[in-house]
């Protein structure tokens, strides 16, 4: 796949997997691993298969809690994101952490191979979404969990002093998903694809002023670089948006709502 991979524009070269890699590293998206721990609720000795592992944090937070007799799979669509991932596999006290280029349309391995399937920030990305979670239900094994976490970035807030350029921004983001609202249909599909519903949650991310080290400020560079060419949007509006928000300073303002799906298969 040559180091690059589109999602449906979106560019997971090494540039974007570095920025993504850095957001990750916020105490906003620490939180929200720690939220995604509790539900998972691993066990020394769970195999775990982490579908769209990322840079390999929550892998590699993973593998100290299920122990050296556990397992901890990753697989990604981004040979960029696995070489960074790659560099978290050796996690004292785990197992080696194993990473595949692969799709969740598509996971390469046996049925009924992990007692638990995690999922963060992917299955908005995934065009056929029922398709995947068949995936999902094949390899886990009878009762075994998935957690899903996605973003309905209809609920997102952000302070802007031009509120018609924010609003053409954030519709030309939406570009890059296949389902910028996967959370209100979500709970449907786990039950038309076999599984049974067990916890949901709402995980917010609130910024309240403008600091580089959170969530929201890293999204910035990573929406300004994609944007132009959708929806109308300029280099010019997406540079203006950009520079607009960094100025607001204590009167920045940022909110949006992940939901969190713990579901077992039947």
């Amino acid at each position: 796949m040559g180091g690059e991979v589109d999602v449906d524009g979106l560019q997971f070269d090494p540039g974007l997997s570095r920025q993504i890699e850095s957001v990750y590293t916020t105490p906003d998206v620490v939180e929200q691993r720690r939220v995604v721990r509790a539900a998972l609720a691993l066990r020394p000795g769970d195999r775990v298969l982490d579908v769209g592992v990322g840079p390999g944090l929550l892998a590699a937070e993973m593998a100290g809690e299920v122990g050296p007799d556990g397992r901890i799979c990753g697989i990604d669509i981004s040979e960029s994101m696995l070489a960074i991932a790659g560099t978290r596999t050796d996690v004292p006290g785990g197992p080696g952490i194993e990473l595949e280029l692969a799709s969740a349309a598509r996971i390469p391995h046996p049925a009924e191979s992990f007692d638990v399937v995690v999922s963060t920030q992917v299955f908005e990305y995934v065009d056929d979404v029922a398709r995947a979670l068949e995936e999902v239900r094949r390899v886990l094994r009878p009762a075994g969990r998935v957690v899903l976490l996605d973003t309905d970035w209809g609920s997102l807030v952000w302070r802007s002093s031009d509120d018609e350029r924010m609003a053409r921004v954030l519709t030309a983001f939406e570009d890059h998903l296949a389902d910028p609202h996967l959370p209100r249909t979500l709970a449907d599909v786990l039950a038309r694809s076999g599984f049974t519903l067990t916890h949901e949650q709402v995980v917010p991310i609130l910024n309240t002023a403008y600091d580089a080290r959170t969530y929201s400020a890293g999204l910035i560079d990573i929406v300004s670089d994609f944007v132009p060419g959708h929806a109308g949007v300029t280099e010019d509006d997406a540079r203006a948006w950009a520079d607009d928000l960094r100025s607001l300073g204590p009167s920045y303002f940022f909110s949006l709502n992940r939901y969190l799906f713990v579901a077992s298969a039947l």
